[in-house]
């Protein structure tokens, strides 16, 4: 226990530094200079104020010097890191298999809110947690048999490290080309973009981690939650469905995090 406590407060660090990439990222800032400052009046912001949730709850959620509100998404992010880096610790001890879905999950997380905020899925967390994911498969068995059965029909064997390598290019490549064909498909029959290239890009980030299994579990939780909340928030708030642009990453984002946490039924 006091492994996984240890994790959920680094996860807790981790999720402050995640807020500063939801919120620079998309604006194309550096996440180095200048220091965190606050959004409304850009006062820097003290050390013992940017202690991960307990500033929050001692400022009460609006900053020191000019009183502007903090939003709910710092402590969220935060909180919600910890808890991930808590369940994976916890689930699988101190081991490779936890480092790697605790990077899984953060990038994931960051994604939720960068595409809710911003419509955006930067690169820096979609291609660069694709390439994470491929490096992590050479040290951390891939927890599927997509390119082992390929592989088995054309009349190759793989094993080791090469094996789980190749069910990370197949999980990568696979769901994001079946992604892709289908935002295509949309926009010959519809003539406007159903589907942004980063959701494409996020789907391969996903199976670069999980496999085609974790993929494909993401794309159909997310796309029946994308579908049903979606049109829900659309009727209730009374937007137009033809321009309203829903941040599809984020249902995706939040499914690829229900898919880690269900991977330790497939190890």
């Amino acid at each position: 226990m006091i492994d996984s406590f240890i994790a959920f407060l680094f996860g807790l660090l981790i999720g402050s530094f995640l807020n500063v990439c939801i919120y620079r990222w998309p604006r194309d800032l550096s996440v180095v200079r200048p220091r965190s400052h606050c959004t409304s009046c850009e006062t820097p912001i003290s050390a013992f104020d940017n202690v991960p949730l307990l500033s929050f709850l001692l400022l009460r959620g609006r900053c020191r010097k000019c009183g502007g509100r903090i939003s709910w998404r710092y402590p969220a992010v935060e909180l919600g890191t910890g808890l991930l880096f808590f369940y994976f610790v916890q689930a699988f001890g101190v081991t490779a298999m936890a480092v790697k879905l605790c990077c899984l999950s953060a990038m994931l997380l960051a994604l939720v809110f960068t595409d809710l905020e911003q419509r955006i899925l930067p690169d820096e967390l979609t291609v660069g947690g694709m390439v994470l994911g491929l490096i992590f498969a050479l040290f951390v068995q891939v927890p599927d048999i997509t390119a082992a059965a390929v592989s088995w029909m054309i009349g190759l064997e793989l094993s080791g490290r090469w094996a789980s390598l190749a069910e990370s290019v197949a999980g990568a490549v696979l769901p994001a080309l079946f992604l892709w064909g289908g935002g295509w498909l949309y926009y010959k029959v519809r003539r406007r973009e159903g589907l942004g290239f980063g959701d494409v890009k996020l789907v391969a980030m996903v199976g670069s981690f999980l496999g085609m299994r974790g993929a494909l579990i993401t794309l159909i939780i997310g796309s029946v939650a994308g579908s049903i909340l979606g049109y829900s928030y659309i009727k209730v708030t009374r937007q137009d469905s033809q321009t309203y642009e829903l941040p599809f990453g984020t249902f995706l984002g939040a499914a690829a995090i229900l898919a880690a946490i269900g991977s330790r039924t497939w190890q």
